[in-house]
């Protein structure tokens, strides 16, 4: 009985340090408060840098402190406590989730959240470094926020493009400071008597900053630097164009953020590792509707798998009618291409969906078949609860 508690109160921390069910207060209340927290210690980190505000306050400064650290601290035991819970690691073990949990990048944000802290008090010293980590508590606020979680996701969605402007942008470098080398050498052996001595004037140049403490005398010189602060517009402003349009095509295209947790909540994909689950996350579109508001139209021929995130939806297949509700699916007929066709989907309340596109669902059957099995057992399902009609209330 004891034990039985014990993974209740496990599973009830999980749901409100992790994602909750919709409409959970504690766990509402609880994020609000976090987010309240990490925000006023970024201020406090900032504000007792000011020597009178630090003289004025600093016994306030460092009870605040003690106390954050603490919750800090109490909110990473608990999350570590929970990790078992997580539908991507129960498969492996206690021990080992939890292991996995620890080295993943929130988890290391959440330490570094009140590391320094103890590494001052158990060294002795004022730790000065470790204590500017402090301001990677900001860090922590992308759990809350969908908007980072989507800035996230495009740098990772844009790594190979940003990835080659950032060797593109170091081969210019590393051509610019050899042309100004040779150039002025001769004229300026004390500020270009060397390539380590023109890498400055490079980075300066090509970055179109410009200090103005070095410049070019000669001619061949001053046509380098013209050369290189024309390619420095165009290298720094790809990068930028880069990132704000893969900002503009998440945000179009996703009308909220799915997250990984939100995939491994789903039954079909339980026994997926996280990468798997990741990768998952990253193929799905997300989308809300209204209540009544049409998901597929009679006639329309739709290519993908859909999840419910959130609400209930009222499906009319060949078969029948049915209602499909939070964490349930339909649409499988279109990945199957066999089974009890989707005539029209509805919105019966305000509904998230979350969409699998069939050829992402078919390579990811590939590689895993028992999800394959799993859709054709759940298609099954669907000739059993769908209904010729409803009865009225």
């Amino acid at each position: 009985m004891a034990q039985r508690d014990k993974i209740n109160l496990r599973h009830r921390l999980f749901e409100i340090l992790e994602e909750a069910s919709p409409g959970d207060r504690v766990s509402v209340l609880l994020d609000r408060f976090l987010i309240v927290l990490i925000t006023s210690n970024i201020a406090v980190v900032v504000l007792e840098t000011v020597p009178s505000l630090h003289a004025l306050y600093e016994p306030q400064f460092v009870l605040f402190e003690t106390v954050s650290v603490l919750i800090f601290t109490v909110e990473y035991g608990l999350r570590v406590w929970v990790a078992p819970q997580h539908p991507a690691l129960k498969r492996h073990g206690p021990i080992k989730g939890r292991i996995r949990y620890a080295l993943s990048f929130g988890a290391i944000v959440d330490l570094l959240a009140f590391l320094p802290f103890y590494l001052a008090m158990f060294f002795g010293v004022d730790l000065r470094v470790l204590r500017v980590l402090r301001l990677l508590r900001f860090l922590k606020l992308m759990r809350y926020s969908s908007a980072l979680m989507t800035l996230q996701r495009v740098f990772y969605d844009e790594r190979r493009a940003l990835l080659a402007e950032l060797l593109i942008m170091f081969g210019l470098l590393i051509v610019s400071w050899t042309a100004i080398y040779h150039a002025e050498r001769t004229a300026q052996p004390e500020a270009f008597g060397s390539i380590p001595a023109a890498m400055w004037w490079a980075l300066a140049t090509l970055t179109t900053v410009g200090y103005g403490d070095i410049v070019p005398v000669t001619i061949l010189g001053k046509m380098v630097g013209g050369v290189v602060m024309l390619f420095g517009l165009g290298m720094f402003a790809l990068p930028l164009g880069i990132i704000a349009m893969g900002f503009s095509q998440e945000v179009n295209q996703r009308h909220f953020v799915v997250t990984r947790a939100m995939v491994a909540r789903l039954p079909l994909f339980e026994d997926l590792d996280e990468r798997e689950i990741n990768r998952v996350s990253r193929m799905m579109r997300a989308r809300r509707y209204s209540v009544d508001e049409t998901i597929i139209q009679t006639g329309d021929q739709h290519e993908e798998l859909f999840f419910v995130a959130i609400g209930t939806v009222l499906v009319n297949t060949d078969h029948g009618k049915l209602e499909v509700h939070d964490c349930d699916l339909f649409g499988e007929e279109a990945v199957l291409r066999t089974g009890a066709p989707v005539v029209s989907a509805v919105a019966e309340t305000n509904v998230h969906l979350m969409m699998l596109g069939a050829n992402d669902a078919r390579d990811l059957i590939r590689r895993h078949p028992e999800i394959g099995v799993a859709l054709r057992e759940h298609n099954a399902e669907i000739l059993a609860r769908a209904r010729p009609e409803f009865e009225d209330d």
